[in-house]
């Protein structure tokens, strides 16, 4: 089991990677969210990364929730290697729009193709089926915690943006949401 630790921690290490050096030539930002909204959103993906990342915790954060069986922890690494492979392509697709915080960029565009076109906020829902495939792989009740964790802020980010999104786009952006999801393409 410790080949596919590895082969997590390379998935999201290599995402890691990528996410960083993609920040660099977004476009400037015209209008951002306060601290404090950055905060609440960002500390529970902290929480959700320690949890997900931790070798061992105590009591019941180390028990197994699903059985240590080679299968179902490959099907894990693949889910979480195909969340991240769809959170990089909405970051791609998204281009010089993107911002870690909550912000309208100088020349915004509504981005309503590609990945946009299945769900409003693709990057989460990515990183949200990675969430879900790392806490199969992992298989102890902290994993499916993170995950939870994790959805709760991108919910929460999710409406910030949401909200900003029609300040900035108005009937356009309504129409948008009329036609596609939020988070999971054709559900929610």
């Amino acid at each position: 089991m410790r080949t596919y630790g590895w082969m997590l921690a390379a998935l999201w290490l290599g995402w890691l990677g990528y996410w960083i050096a993609s920040s660099i030539g977004v476009k400037a930002v015209a209008r951002r969210q306060g601290w404090q909204s950055r905060l609440a959103y960002s500390a529970p993906l902290w929480v959700a990364a320690v949890l997900l990342g931790s070798p061992s915790l105590p009591g019941f954060l180390s028990e197994r929730f699903l059985p240590d069986d080679a299968s179902i922890v490959l099907i894990g690494v693949l889910l979480t290697a195909a969340g991240l492979g769809f959170a990089i392509w909405a970051r791609v697709h998204l281009g010089g729009n993107w911002s870690a915080e909550v912000t309208v960029k100088h020349d915004h565009e509504l981005v309503g193709t590609g990945p946009y076109a299945l769900a409003r906020h693709p990057i989460y829902t990515g990183l949200l089926l990675a969430f879900v495939g790392t806490a199969a792989a992992v298989g102890e009740w902290r994993a499916p915690i993170a995950a939870i964790i994790a959805g709760l802020s991108f919910w929460y980010k999710l409406g910030l943006e949401e909200r900003l999104m029609v300040e900035t786009f108005g009937a356009r952006y309504e129409e948008y949401r009329r036609r596609v999801k939020a988070l999971i393409p054709f559900v929610v």
